[in-house]
């Protein structure tokens, strides 16, 4: 395998009127299909027989597999079926089930008809105690046609008014809901091929929603120009990927922009193939994620700092997992969260074991641009750098105290928030860029192709009682990699407060611990070092921890399905917690 997978970043950064810079590549930006669908029936005329999706059969003994000629026909056949019940702009598809074969089916469908798709985040229905954001987005998307692959477990979330006006369908016929094999009776006409020339490239191809991090979640219009743009920009910056079709094997929700606009777009641009991964990063179920790598080879690996940690222990002791994970695979691709130094360290180590170059790269992006902005190009790019603007991008960097605010314009961006004109002009500027709330700094002041590192939000950061700022995006990082064998994540407090104090998540397996002489021993030893390492400095110096033992709430705001915590969300709703951290008189604090 040829190793200059990366076009090498070319970077201009010139000042902004008023302070700040204008940073963006000069690479051409080629142009792109009008359709982000158009690349299934491209590929499906062009090797028909090449496998595009895979999935574990029900019992999980075999792989059930759909080659791109067999998803191109049952994709016109569902486009029929949408059209015969009268699915349109104002009338689209709801997706209540998580990750499969007939979800990618349904989806590209609609799209491809101009029937804008939403795919909902599965524990809304399935997780949530109220509901309330489930309510939220089916009252906001309308659906006239609502998907889910069983109905038993998804009764609360159908017997919603929200959802009343629709048409359920299912795998198999159950009480309310169809079987999906009724949406495949109608042929493809005349009329299902018109529809699908009628839709243009600003048409609405999909809803997704924010974390609702800030209130209740906001749905971003994603038009088919959006994701094709995207596609292309990547390509632009990643020129393996026309070379070597990509192989996933991905368990990233589609209902995020990471999974399912990202690398599902990813596969589908490049004729690649996607093993839809049953497991997720979580202590009970990344036992199946193990299963799949034993006997897929994926030649990018897509995953959140959480999702590494626990791959790793087995990276590291199996040789023959390692050598199957290892066989094709060409970039190691983390986002959503920050990969503390160690974990980075680690999977280093496992990637140097490959018989060729693997090559470690981060990006940056939002739900409103598509996703990707900023992307990995050079090779061996140190821990923490998420690297450069992508072709056609522009970021606007901002001074913002000792920050730098970013914001952003491209075609991969937005035109807005659906049925809310408000939220929409609040988040652009006079100028047209988006307001990210985000902030950057740069690898090289003197160089901008060494590229950025994330700087956290602005919104986190905060002064302490004495006026001095905290600086939560460069303190955050640091407290992670000082704490990571016994905090699996971690809030930063301190508003109005004589000094810092840690939120502390505790590591799974070392729950049974949080009370003992010897953890605590190690805690304070570990915020030692990180005080030690900050030299002093009031900004940097942890005086106290606590450790949270309830769980954290997705009704809240607190967590995602990702696992990426909302730190505003916890210090507001868990004031009781932050009151017992600043009780000097409270037994569970830990002081270095």
């Amino acid at each position: 395998m040829q190793d200059n997978i990366f076009n090498p970043p070319q970077i201009t950064a010139r000042p902004w009127p008023g302070g700040g810079w204008l940073v963006r590549s000069t690479a051409p930006l080629p142009g792109h299909a009008p359709r982000i669908t158009d690349h299934l029936f491209a590929w499906a005329a062009r090797q028909p027989h090449a496998p595009f999706l895979r999935q574990r059969t029900p019992d999980g003994s075999a792989w059930r597999s759909l080659s791109w000629g067999e998803a191109a026909e049952q994709v016109r056949r569902l486009a029929a079926g949408l059209l015969a019940r009268r699915l349109g702009a104002g009338r689209g598809v709801a997706i209540l089930s998580g990750n499969g074969i007939e979800h990618a089916l349904l989806a590209l469908a609609a799209m491809s008809v101009g029937v804008p798709v939403t795919p909902v985040s599965v524990p809304y229905s399935l997780a949530s105690q109220d509901l309330a954001k489930l309510r939220h987005v089916l009252a906001l998307a309308r659906p006239g046609l609502i998907f889910v692959d069983q109905e038993a477990p998804f009764a609360r979330a159908l017997a919603l008014p929200e959802a009343a006006a629709a048409e359920v369908f299912a795998l198999a016929a159950s009480g309310r809901a169809q079987p999906f094999a009724t949406l495949l009776a109608e042929a493809p006409t005349a009329a299902t091929a018109a529809a699908m020339a009628a839709v243009a490239p600003g048409t609405l191809a999909k809803l997704l929603f924010t974390s609702g991090s800030t209130g209740l979640p906001k749905g971003v219009m994603n038009t088919h120009a959006m994701l094709a743009v995207n596609q292309e920009q990547i390509a632009t910056a990643w020129p393996f990927l026309c070379r070597e079709p990509p192989v996933l094997l991905d368990w990233l929700p589609w209902s995020h922009t990471f999974g399912g606009n990202h690398n599902f777009n990813m596969v589908l641009r490049h004729g690649g193939t996607l093993w839809i991964d049953d497991g997720r990063p979580l202590p009970g179920e990344v036992g199946r994620t193990l299963r799949n790598l034993r006997e897929v080879s994926p030649s990018i690996s897509f995953n959140v700092p959480k999702g590494y940690e626990l791959l790793l222990p087995h990276l590291e002791d199996e040789p023959a997992l390692r050598d199957c994970f290892l066989h094709r695979l060409r970039v190691l691709f983390y986002a959503a969260a920050t990969l503390a130094p160690p974990v980075w360290r680690r999977l280093e180590a496992v990637a140097a074991q490959a018989p060729h170059q693997v090559h470690m790269a981060g990006s940056w992006g939002l739900t409103e641009t598509a996703p990707a902005l900023v992307l990995t190009q050079a090779p061996n790019a140190p821990s923490g750098c998420i690297g450069t603007p992508l072709p056609g991008a522009e970021l606007l960097l901002l001074p913002d105290g000792d920050k730098l605010e970013v914001r952003v314009r491209g075609p991969q961006v937005m035109p807005g928030y659906l049925d809310n004109p408000a939220a929409t002009a609040a988040a652009f500027d006079a100028d047209g860029f988006l307001r990210t709330g985000d902030a950057m700094r740069w690898q090289d002041p003197a160089d901008p192709n060494q590229g950025l590192r994330f700087d956290g939000r602005l919104v986190e950061d905060f002064k302490l009682a004495t006026g001095t700022k905290v600086n939560v995006g460069a303190l955050r990082p640091r407290a992670l990699a000082a704490l990571h064998a016994v905090a699996r994540d971690l809030v930063v407090a301190g508003q109005d407060r004589d000094d810092i104090g840690l939120l502390l998540l505790p590591q799974p397996h070392r729950m049974a611990e949080l009370d003992s002489p010897g953890f605590i021993a190690e805690v304070a030893a570990a915020l030692r070092t990180l005080n030690a390492e900050g030299g002093g400095a009031s900004s940097m110096t942890v005086a106290r921890a606590l450790f949270l033992r309830a769980p954290l709430s997705l009704d809240l705001g607190e967590v995602t399905d990702k696992g990426s915590l909302n730190a505003r969300a916890i210090l507001a709703h868990r004031a009781g917690d932050v009151a017992r951290l600043y009780d000097n008189a409270e037994t569970e604090v830990i002081a270095p």
